[in-house]
């Protein structure tokens, strides 16, 4: 009797429960990263919004109104306690002086400098992260329609007025992101109205010092309806839904930090473009990709394509309701559109941003898919391969402005990321439909009794013209592969199992320049060998022939996987870069994969 497994792709990127999850379909997908203050323990939580089983994300704000968390009755939202002007004004003064700000500016500022006051003080023994300060000052500045100052900026106003405050960098080895040490949010402002959820209330107890991942909190009520002191009682669909995202942020490597960045040469002075020009593009290209990595932490997909809109200058044809244009914004007065069109065109800055990238992206990948045989909800899967689809389009507008060169530089890193995404993804779902066979013991002892019908004799013959393989080799191989079989191994131990095969077959070319090619012809060869075998497998109509296909798929993803990293190491590149090479022929060359080096075109 034949045993049929369904391993589709359409069956696992399909999700049916809990609404249109991270699907950009009729919704955009934002989660957003909020502050929580408890009798002097501020502590960030994650939350999202949902409407109708969808999420949204509306122009309001994504609170929860509610009690606070020291058990007070609950604030309005309008009870705010308004900042001395006279203290405004002196920071306005200060920072007038020190970055040379209009008055036209220094209005803007006002209404920033008004609503930190009204929503933070100063408090010993607590801390916040940046990012999440700064998550909540994007959505304050789009409900409000201003155009809102890049992170470093935002840091000096913040200091400007919380004077004597203080950075510091929590957590632990490796796991660490910097705070500001000494304030938290005000017991009655808005922002701290976000119920706890389960792990929080375990866990609040414990010192800011300890990093600790909280878990998604949904919310869907929007600005107005809180304003005027409306409550939310989370629906059936929410709680739901809530049970389900609750997972998500544990499959995430949060403690991946952006690599150092190399500096920027340019070798010879460029017509229009001084040392001040260049100092600012790595300074804000650096906050640029801090930014993206901050995002992407918290599933926070569709601000990329916001953040790649700021940094190009990104200006519509026409005005779109609810967006903030930004080529007049704060990152102008840093670096002009002029001054970064004449550095785009510089082939060291091409060469340096293309580095940036991939080290950037490598180190997004190892966020969003740490481990590629880990099982990742489906709803999640989904959401990174929605993210993978948009990441050209999102990119190739922002910078439409942006020479081509430029352009094509760019475009060809996020693809090479983007295609990175959609493999490890398709490795992960095949991993998971395999580890149901290699579990079920009656599939596997068929499956070795199939095995040992295939006449691998007549299979060395067919296939040693075209490997070229020592029969020796093929022979221990094949023995050890029915040995793994029999005894019945997990998928982890035929992981085990897959890395030591690529180990002994790499070996002898080990710090020689020709592994990158010698890696190529082993991925080849393996993979005309295993058809053979499927070949045999299939003429004898094997019963267990479904199985394994499907093994087969798997074990020849994963040894690509294997392969890419063993010659990203040797050559000292990110995997990303390795396989980029072959993403775009125009602008890489295919003949420098033995050297491990970007050629860019002429």
């Amino acid at each position: 009797q034949k045993r049929t497994y369904s391993y589709s792709e359409p069956q696992l990127y399909n999700q049916n429960s809990g609404g249109n999850y991270f699907d950009t379909q009729g919704a955009s997908a934002q989660v957003s990263t909020h502050s929580m203050a408890n009798n002097g323990n501020g502590n960030g939580a994650l939350a999202m919004g949902l409407s109708g089983g969808q999420i949204i994300s509306s122009s309001g704000a994504y609170l929860i109104g509610g009690n606070s968390m020291d058990g007070s009755a609950p604030h309005s939202a309008a009870q705010t306690t308004r900042a001395s002007p006279a203290t405004i004004e002196m920071a306005i003064e200060t920072l007038q002086k020190s970055e040379g700000l209009s008055s036209q500016r220094s209005s803007l500022l006002n209404s920033h400098l008004q609503w930190l006051l009204d929503n933070y003080e100063t408090a010993e023994g607590v801390s916040l992260p940046r990012s999440t300060l700064y998550s909540h000052y994007l959505r304050h500045c789009q409900e409000q329609k201003l155009d809102p100052v890049n992170a470093a900026s935002f840091g000096k106003l913040i200091r400007s007025i919380f004077m004597g405050l203080r950075t510091r960098r929590l957590g632990t080895r490796g796991n660490s992101k910097y705070h500001y040490y000494g304030i938290r949010v005000k017991p009655d402002s808005p922002l701290n109205r976000l119920q706890e959820d389960m792990q929080y209330m375990a866990l609040r107890q414990q010192p800011v010092q300890q990093k600790q991942r909280y878990l998604p909190k949904i919310d869907g009520v929007s600005g107005e309806s809180f304003s005027s002191g409306g409550q939310h009682t989370p629906s059936a669909a929410e709680q739901t839904f809530i049970a389900q995202s609750q997972h998500h942020q544990q499959f995430l490597d949060g403690s991946r930090a952006l690599p150092e960045f190399a500096e920027l040469d340019l070798g010879e002075p460029v017509e229009g473009v001084g040392s001040e020009d260049v100092k600012a593009l790595q300074t804000l290209y650096r906050e640029h990709c801090e930014a993206i990595l901050d995002v992407v932490v918290n599933l926070q997909f569709n601000l990329i394509e916001n953040l790649w809109q700021t940094f190009w200058r990104y200006s519509p044809s026409s005005s779109v309701e609810g967006v903030t244009i930004t080529e007049n914004s704060e990152i102008e007065g840093r670096l002009p559109r002029t001054g970064l069109v004449l550095l785009c065109g510089n082939e060291a800055v091409l060469k340096w941003m293309n580095t940036c990238d991939h080290l950037m992206y490598q180190a997004l990948v190892e966020i969003l898919i740490p481990d590629v045989l880990r099982p990742i909800p489906s709803a999640l899967t989904q959401a990174i391969r929605n993210f993978a689809k948009s990441l050209e389009s999102w990119l190739t507008n922002a910078m439409s402005s942006i020479p081509q060169r430029m352009i094509q530089t760019k475009v060809s890193a996020v693809s090479a990321f983007a295609q990175t995404l959609r493999r490890y993804t398709s490795l992960n779902h095949l991993a998971q439909a395999a580890r149901a066979v290699l579990q079920n013991t009656s599939q596997i002892n068929q499956m070795l009794s199939d095995l040992n019908r295939v006449d691998f004799a007549n299979v060395q013959e067919q296939a040693s013209w075209v490997c070229q393989c020592e029969e020796g080799v093929v022979q221990r191989l094949e023995q050890d592969f029915k040995a793994t079989l029999q005894q019945q191994s997990s998928l982890e131990q035929w992981a085990a199992w897959l890395d030591n095969v690529v180990t002994q077959m790499l070996k002898p070319y080990e710090d020689k320049p020709s592994l990158p090619k010698a890696a190529r012809q082993f991925l080849l060869k393996w993979s005309f060998y295993s058809s053979m075998v499927i070949r045999d497998l299939t003429l004898r109509s094997a019963a267990s022939f479904g199985s394994f296909h499907l093994i087969r798929l798997l074990y020849d993803e994963y040894m690509f996987y294997l392969v890419e990293h063993r010659v990203a190491q040797a050559t000292g590149e990110t995997p990303i870069r390795v396989m980029g090479e072959f993403q775009d022929l125009n602008t890489m060359s295919p003949a420098n994969i033995d050297k491990g080096k970007l050629k860019t075109a002429s």
